[in-house]
């Protein structure tokens, strides 16, 4: 099932329609409860951009002017609730994000389909770097963790577990690729390091683009 084009596609206004099914809230306050639910280690959260979201939620009826506050000499409050269509709306991105596996294109992806254009001891030197990184993050994360639990229910803090299981999964990924990489058990890292000490283009690396040429000449998938 592909995802529905949505009419918003920042995350951020999902997050302030969901905050709003709680109740009515003006900006600054949907910002305080997102933080305060601890909503901002998934969703990037300033200000400015939020007022925005909130202002763009309202030009497609998701959300409305529900009051206006004034307190005092502070400058008046605009107050937002949530629509009929911002529940349809909400519910069916939030359904389509949950069921539906979007291919996205990480950074770290891109770099390992280019890392050829480096030296092997250069990537092994840096994915130790990566690695380390990664290992104290995971540590951070682990810590951070068992401190909400001390004050959230898990069911807010699902998306933080899973940002931590993400991390260590990378972690362990690069210490088995290391590995390989270290102990030349990898396929191909030979003539990848020869590429690099000679300045030619290996025999099989030319074969392999070759086949691949007359592959696509052909009109067959290349990995037939």
């Amino acid at each position: 099932m592909a995802m529905k084009r949505r009419k918003l596609s920042n995350p951020l206004a999902l997050a302030v329609m969901t905050t709003l099914l709680q109740k009515p809230m003006h900006p600054y306050e949907i910002a305080q409860t997102l933080r305060r639910q601890g909503k901002d280690t998934s969703t990037k959260i300033n200000y400015g951009s939020l007022y925005t979201v909130v202002q763009n939620l309202e030009k497609h009826g998701f959300v409305e002017v529900t009051d206006v506050e004034r307190q005092g000499n502070r400058p008046e409050r605009t107050v937002y609730g949530i629509t009929a269509a911002g529940r349809e709306e909400m519910t069916e991105w939030l359904s389509d994000l949950m069921a539906v596996p979007a291919r996205e294109y990480p950074i770290f992806e891109s770099a390992l389909s280019l890392m050829g254009a480096l030296h092997p001891d250069e990537v092994t030197r840096l994915l130790e770097e990566r690695l380390n990184s990664l290992d104290v993050q995971a540590a951070s994360g682990r810590g951070a963790l068992e401190k909400l639990y001390e004050t959230l229910p898990r069911i807010f803090l699902v998306e933080t577990e899973y940002q931590l299981h993400m991390v260590q999964a990378q972690a362990e990924w690069v210490r088995g690729f290391l590995g390989e990489l270290k102990s030349g058990a990898l396929s191909g890292v030979q003539a990848w390091r020869s590429f690099h000490e000679t300045g030619e283009m290996p025999s099989e690396f030319q074969e392999i683009q070759e086949r691949q040429e007359v592959q696509s000449l052909e009109g067959r998938p290349v990995d037939e």
